[in-house]
């Protein structure tokens, strides 16, 4: 890893985690044996506020799931993606456009382009990490 993705670097992490509120999961499923399921009901769990976007779910758990972030009815601190990484150039355009904070791809999605454009729109990036096992690691409460 090199200075454009900070994982490594706790303080950043924490900072992120603690002062979040909202996050928006990118690619939720609403299939209770998936990822993206698990991560978001944990961070559920813990006290955040979680929208699923998903363009190909109506409700998760009688949730409204959003087909894009612009539908999301209040600011986005983070947007926590599970899609593929050829994906996340598009998904940083929605963040950028939404304002959102940080965009974190979960473990596995990585793709250096993408990530510059969002820290060149000021977002913090955070790629190839967990946010749940971040969260516990860190013992955030």
């Amino acid at each position: 890893m090199d200075k454009l993705f900070q994982r490594n670097d706790d303080n950043f992490v924490r900072e992120i985690l603690t002062h979040a509120q909202v996050i928006a999961v990118v690619g939720h499923s609403e299939k209770a044996e998936r990822d993206s399921y698990r991560v978001a009901q944990f961070l559920r769990t813990v006290g955040y506020r979680v929208y699923p976007v998903n363009p190909n779910v109506k409700k998760i758990n009688g949730q409204l799931s959003y087909p894009t972030l612009k539908e999301i009815p209040e600011p986005v601190d983070i947007v926590n993606v599970f899609r593929r990484s050829e994906y996340l150039s598009k998904i940083v355009d929605e963040a950028i456009a939404i304002n959102a904070k940080t965009l974190w791809a979960q473990l596995g999605i990585f793709d250096r382009q993408a990530a510059q454009k969002a820290v060149d729109a000021g977002l913090k990036v955070i790629m190839d990490a967990c946010i749940q096992l971040e969260y516990l690691r860190l013992k955030i409460s």
